[in-house]
């Protein structure tokens, strides 16, 4: 009981150990990339659009009429206003144009810019922030540094005549560490200043107060001002193909945006404005697209919320331990259903919880609970094979007594290394169906068999006088006419082959009686010259015999079926008409043997 209860510790010690190590791996990041790619694919779900929403691209077509953006003049957006609105019962419901319109440049169509945005009051102008560390102070009068500052350098926003005419929103957007656009930065708070929402919750409450509503309800936001973005659309999916030009040259009817939020902004791949996102990690998605990707979200409501990763760190311990214990010691079977349970109930769980709005780490759990399972299944395997070597190394301290005779004969010079080329019968017999039996029986079943089954193949070797040479594993190995000669040692040899087969079939109906299994016996037979001697290093030798007649031997008790002896044209030639065999030809290909060697199927012993 005493050494029960340390294995058990031992065990949930181990387990400790793996889960821990597995939550630590997840929790300094370093299966952040596969988990946020697993979660991308589970979380972000292509939907269709209300059409409420209309890209006016920057596109290839208005840089041909236009020429290049860089020439571009600010009367030009005028203009697009303008006719944007042009129709005093079909306008728009807000203008969003991603563009920075900073500094003055020509005061007279900076002042049309200006007068277009205030006569029409659904004009977005765009601002942008540099964020780094700086210096702030709390509201207590003291100063610290914070990492994610809004900086006076590098901050970007409209000239003042255009910022005191439209309504001023932020353009910024920010990768995750894997590169990839998957969160969307709500407002922020310049030093001094009044909050700036983004483009999206800018146009969203423009649009809800044309339509008479009240303003979206805010998305839940991290400590830095981000929520989660649930992608709906695609590359592509919000592009009418409407282009900026359409738009300024009067090609389409005012009423087609009447009500709607157009976003105006770049559409062509030189102007350097596109982005991996967490829906499309192969194909860039223009700014435009994301903030319209953004402002669809905002008007469904659709918003998801991250669990916190305590929490999820608490709960991956936990499951990772119980799934190494349950792992530990089982069946491959069992240990595959729990894994499989495991796995696809976490993901389950990820898709009820999401559709309830929050998420949930996707990987962390598959990912640990599978590499503790192939770590479990490999240490059952090698544990098993250990624990079926101490049996077997168990029963190689019985050496038959005519090798401790011939060493007492010869000395101090038998224990030394080496052999001599002698003529021998060698057997092997193995046990059939005892892999399988063994995957399904306890350790000390397994051991009881196996027994057994030593017990018979050597008393049957013993009978017959030969020498038993070892076990290995289930299979046994004989020999004869050495360390001493004998006569007729080829006989003695088959007939303990066939003491074997006959003494299995009670064996066998004794075993399917006590355990609902049975077994049978496969066994070689062959004669020739083999090396016989010690053999290996001075630390641990074996007496034993080595050379083809050997291999030959394993190679026809690997062939044999249960309850059969194979033998070679030699065997079958020593026992002359004492035997009854059939000749099975070369219709049986033993392993690296030539073509044409005749196998044989010993049916009888006729002498008695």
């Amino acid at each position: 009981m005493a050494e029960r209860g340390k294995g058990l510790v031992r065990t949930l010690l181990w387990a400790v150990l793996a889960a821990g190590a597995m939550t630590l791996l997840a929790a300094l990041g370093l299966v952040y990339r596969l988990d946020q790619t697993a979660s991308d694919l589970l979380y972000q779900r292509r939907t269709p659009q209300d059409g409420e929403i209309v890209l006016v691209g920057m596109d290839d077509r208005a840089i041909a009429e236009f020429g290049p953006f860089t020439t571009w003049t600010r009367d030009l957006y005028a203009q697009a206003i303008e006719a944007l609105n042009a129709s005093e019962d079909c306008r728009p419901a807000a203008i969003a144009i991603d563009v920075l319109f900073t500094g003055e440049n020509d005061p007279d169509l900076d002042a049309w810019l200006a007068e277009a945005a205030a006569e029409y009051g659904n004009v977005i102008a765009a601002s942008a922030y540099t964020f780094g560390r700086d210096m702030v102070q709390r509201a207590d009068g003291t100063y610290s540094y914070e990492d994610f500052s809004i900086l006076e350098e590098g901050s970007a926003v409209p000239y003042d005549a255009l910022r005191e005419a439209a309504t001023l929103c932020h353009i910024n957007v920010m990768a995750d560490d894997d590169g990839l656009l998957r969160h969307h930065l709500l407002r922020v708070q310049p030093p001094g200043g009044a909050e700036i929402p983004s483009l999206a919750l800018a146009a969203a409450n423009l649009y809800r107060a044309y339509v008479g509503g009240e303003p979206v309800t805010e998305p839940p936001v991290d400590q830095r001002g981000f929520w989660y973005l649930p992608y709906n659309g695609l590359p592509g999916d919000f592009d009418e193909g409407i282009s900026l030009a359409d738009v300024v040259l009067g090609e389409i009817e005012p009423d087609f945006f009447a009500g709607r939020i157009v976003l105006i902004g770049p559409y062509a791949a030189g102007m350097q404005d596109a982005y991996f996102t967490a829906n499309s990690h192969a194909k860039q998605m223009y700014g435009i697209e994301i903030h319209a990707n953004a402002l669809q979200a905002l008007l469904w409501g659709d918003y998801k919320k991250e669990a916190g990763d305590t929490v999820q760190l608490a709960v991956l311990f936990g499951l990772l331990l119980l799934a190494f214990l349950g792992f530990r010691r089982r069946r491959v079977l069992i240990a595959t259903a729990l894994w499989a349970a495991l796995c696809g109930g976490w993901l389950l769980l990820c898709v009820v919880c999401a559709s309830q709005g929050l998420l949930l780490h996707a990987l962390w759990v598959p990912l640990g609970v599978t590499v503790l399972y192939v770590v479990c299944i490999a240490l059952n395997y090698i544990q098993s094979a250990m624990e079926k070597q101490r049996v077997t190394n168990t029963f190689k301290r019985y050496v038959d007594p005519s090798v401790i005779r011939e060493l007492l004969r010869d000395g101090s010079e038998s224990l030394d290394l080496g052999g001599k080329l002698t003529d021998i019968a060698v057997l092997f017999v193995d046990i059939r169906g005892f892999t399988t039996m063994s995957e399904v029986l306890t350790p000390p079943q397994i051991v009881e068999i196996l027994n057994q089954y030593l017990t018979l193949t050597t008393q049957c070797v013993m009978d017959n006088h030969g020498t038993l040479d070892k076990f290995v594993g289930d299979c046994t190995m004989a020999i004869w006419n050495a360390p001493l000669p004998q006569e007729d040692y080829v006989m003695n040899a088959c007939k303990a082959a066939m003491a074997m087969v006959e003494g299995s079939r009670p064996l066998a109906e004794k075993l399917q009686k006590e355990y609902g299994r049975t077994v049978s016996f496969g066994v070689g037979v062959n004669v020739g010259p083999a090396v016989v001697g010690n053999i290996g290093a001075p630390m641990r030798m074996d007496y034993t015999a080595i050379g083809d007649t050997v291999n030959t031997a394993a190679r026809l008790e690997a062939n044999a079926p249960g309850g059969t002896v194979y033998v070679s044209r030699a065997v079958a030639d020593a026992l002359g008409d004492r035997a009854r065999v059939t000749s099975l030809g070369d219709t049986i290909k033993l392993k690296g043997k030539r073509e044409g060697f005749e196998v044989l199927r010993l049916e009888e012993i006729l002498e008695p």
